[in-house]
């Protein structure tokens, strides 16, 4: 461990994303963007879509990356480079690509601070704790969790692209409306773009095995899951055709 590494903030964080995760779970209530933005907050001031996500985003994968940027490479063990860059490629894809082709409703500016504020902190210490405290043994790139949990990220990360995909094609450019998504795990699960990222931050924690990771997967498990939830319900009570057998984030069972 780097003498650098100071364990406060990293516990400190940690616990701030358990805390805000079981938050989530407590208050059970759908975050006001998307199609829930104008129930919860008719009057907000909004921001186009694209400009709203590329701004939210941006900190999780600029932080980060100056961190890591900032470091000599001598210092840095190379699991840890991987990690972080696995990290890194999934902000860079949703700040750099999908804040540019989404075809979202305008975003709440007040959802927008939030979620800056979040992406800073969580990318500080995602990025704080692979750079200065993280310690991995020369054999950990054929340890079993390394090797599953990198695969579980590329997984999640590739169902989470086709599924953002998938909704892209609903819309037509200026459209704001709701369609029923088919296809891929769309057939499956009404949250199939959340299923995707939640199984990225799974393989993250588990190729990590990091108290911070895992603090990450499970805000992510409460947030995502939670909002799965709620898009299943709406298109239940949107459409009267909805498949039946359609579950709202696992396969067959939830």
């Amino acid at each position: 461990m780097s003498a650098r590494c100071q364990q406060s903030p990293v516990l400190a964080g940690s616990a701030t994303l358990t805390a805000l995760g079981a938050l989530v779970l407590y208050l059970a209530k759908p975050s006001g963007y998307g199609k829930y933005s104008d129930n919860l907050m008719p009057a907000a001031v909004r921001l186009p879509a694209r400009a709203a996500w590329f701004l939210q985003e941006l900190p999780s994968f600029a932080v980060p990356a100056g961190i890591l940027a900032w470091q000599p490479s001598s210092l840095l063990g190379p699991p840890a480079t991987v990690l972080l860059g696995l990290f890194c490629a999934h902000y860079f894809h949703r700040t750099f690509v999908y804040s540019l082709l989404t075809r979202g409703r305008p975003f709440p500016v007040v959802f927008l601070f939030r979620g800056f504020v979040f992406c800073l902190g969580n990318g500080f210490l995602q990025g704080y704790y692979l750079v200065y405290c993280a310690e991995y043994p020369a054999e950990w790139y054929t340890d079993i969790r390394f090797s599953l949990g990198v695969f579980l990220f590329i997984l999640g990360m590739g169902i989470n692209i086709h599924s953002d995909y998938i909704l892209r094609q609903l819309r037509k450019p200026g459209e704001i409306i709701y369609r029923i998504p088919q296809g891929g795990l769309f057939t499956f699960v009404s949250g199939a773009n959340f299923l995707g990222e939640i199984i990225e931050w799974i393989g993250y924690a588990l190729a990590s095995w990091s108290l911070p990771a895992l603090a990450f997967a499970f805000f992510s498990l409460c947030f995502l899951g939670l909002r799965a939830f709620h898009h299943h319900r709406f298109y239940l009570k949107m459409f009267d055709d909805y498949p039946k057998s359609r579950r709202a984030l696992i396969p067959f069972i939830f």
